[in-house]
């Protein structure tokens, strides 16, 4: 905890320099929530350098657990201590939307933040997405979270019984990638024509599967520079794909890339979806077509360009909106609602149940017609090629019911709170699955603070669970774990 005190800290001194660049009287404000951050990360790690590191399973789930918590409470200082977002409800709210990746936010002029403040709250993001890889490449397979497991022997990096040589050398490697598509992205979008200062808040949040953006309207500010959202369509593809194909791509094994049967289904259902969501917005509904070459980019290149744009956020968790995707038509609001479940790659920095989950229920379905007919017959499932241990399969239908109860809890006790039915559903799937925009008075072109106090705490709650693959939390409240074994 005292470490991860330190490192944000430094990230917030960062921000600081952003805001003594752009002269908007948060320097003072951020630096001095830096300093409080970095000074209880120092006394904590000296309190706590003579005991034992020894991390079995149960300090596992407590230090992921407690590491975002630590993080959210730190991280909303810069917010109080500056004014920008007062009371601690909202920030709290804000903040743990930004490490979890969400993007569901509460305020309602962004654009008359200081930069200091909008780059810290994009760095919130940054810094959440790269935790979320490591997360899932190094730490749930050997926890045994949610059939992660499948995922260990694909991780580059030494065995998988070694904790630390393999979390430093895959973080390492991930970091490099994560860095260096961040980098990309911001050096496209400034040539693409937005100001820097635009263009990096973009990339960071783009590849953490985010979602805050630097204007109110999101990526809907440049519907007229369809350019700008063709390259953030391209990097919220790759951040919701599993990082560890990028580095088999970058070693030239492109062929490890499409032969993973969860990348091909992947990009299998975002061009079914894009093409269904295409066809209904050309007939059916009214989207905004670029002043910019109007004969040559008319509503056909608008159509496919605002659809492709919407699956792709929604389905990657990202969150960012070039339109009001519920107003288009009910079918579509049902549509993208359905989405909320789908999520990306396993081992990428998107949220949701994840393609990899769908798939092995599916496959398991499907086979249980074959051993209704068969009973006697041993009938495994098969995922790559190989056979998937039966204990993963329970984990992963498991961790379905799980994710579908919450989700339900979630959205009564929103309804509870006085949300009617769309937002409360719509609250609830959003934040479990980590998406952002939502439903009825939450819709993309709104915000969550219409939300009561209680409602904003339950979201983070919702959040916090959804992102750390809910066994992760959700197994700290259960009176088993605290039991002497």
């Amino acid at each position: 905890m005292g470490l991860l005190l330190l490192v944000n800290g430094g990230f917030m001194l960062v921000a600081s320099l952003a805001s003594v660049v752009y002269k908007d009287g948060a320097t003072l404000d951020i630096a001095l929530a830096a300093m409080t951050t970095m000074i209880s990360g120092m006394l904590l790690m000296i309190a706590t350098r003579k005991h034992k590191k020894e991390v079995q399973r149960k300090e596992g789930y407590i230090i992921v657990t407690l590491g975002w918590l630590v993080m959210s409470i730190s991280g909303m200082l810069p917010y109080l201590f500056s004014g920008a977002i007062p009371g601690v409800t909202n920030a709290f709210f804000e903040t743990i939307s930004g490490y979890t990746t969400t993007g569901a936010s509460i305020l309602n002029d962004i654009e008359s933040l200081p930069e200091g403040i909008l780059l810290w709250r994009s760095l919130t993001h940054w810094i959440g997405g790269m935790g979320i890889i490591v997360l899932a490449i190094a730490i749930l397979p050997l926890l045994g979270i949610g059939g992660m497991q499948l995922f260990a022997a694909e991780a580059p990096g030494p065995s998988a019984d070694k904790l630390h040589p393999r979390i430093t050398d895959t973080a390492k490697r991930l970091w490099y990638i994560y860095v260096g598509y961040t980098a990309a992205e911001t050096l496209l979008l400034s040539v693409a024509g937005m100001s820097f200062f635009d263009a990096i808040n973009h990339s960071l949040a783009t590849l953490s599967t985010g979602g805050f953006s630097t204007k109110n309207a999101s990526l809907a500010y440049w519907n007229n520079t369809p350019i700008i959202q063709y390259i953030v369509m391209f990097f919220m593809f790759l951040a919701g794909s599993n990082f560890v194909l990028s580095y088999f791509a970058f070693k030239g094994k492109v062929q490890r890339v499409f032969q993973d049967e969860e990348f091909r289904f992947y990009v299998g259902f975002m061009i079914l979806f894009t093409i269904i969501v295409a066809i209904v917005i050309y007939f059916q509904a009214n989207v905004p077509v670029s002043e910019y070459h109007p004969m040559v980019l008319g509503k056909g290149e608008s159509s496919i360009r605002h659809a492709l744009f919407q699956v792709i956020a929604v389905v990657t968790t990202t969150g960012f909106v070039s339109a009001d995707f519920t107003s288009w038509t009910p079918f579509l609001t049902i549509f993208f609602f359905g989405l909320f479940f789908l999520g990306g790659s396993a081992g990428s920095t998107a949220g949701g149940i994840k393609v990899m989950r769908h798939l092995l229920i599916i496959k398991n379905g499907i086979l249980e017609f074959k051993r209704t007919l068969h009973p006697n017959a041993i009938i495994p499932v098969r995922y790559k090629d190989k056979t998937v241990n039966e204990h993963i399969v329970y984990n992963i239908i498991g961790f379905f019911v799980l994710y579908m109860l919450l989700f339900i809890i979630g959205a009564l006790v929103l309804g509870v709170l006085g949300l009617d039915f769309q937002s409360a559903v719509g609250g609830a799937a959003s934040s479990l699955g980590n998406v952002g925009p939502a439903l009825g008075s939450l819709n993309p072109m709104s915000n969550f603070n219409s939300l009561p106090d209680a409602g904003k705490w339950w979201c983070g709650f919702l959040m916090l669970a959804g992102r750390l693959e809910l066994f992760t939390v959700l197994i700290i409240l259960t009176p088993y774990f605290w039991r002497r074994t």
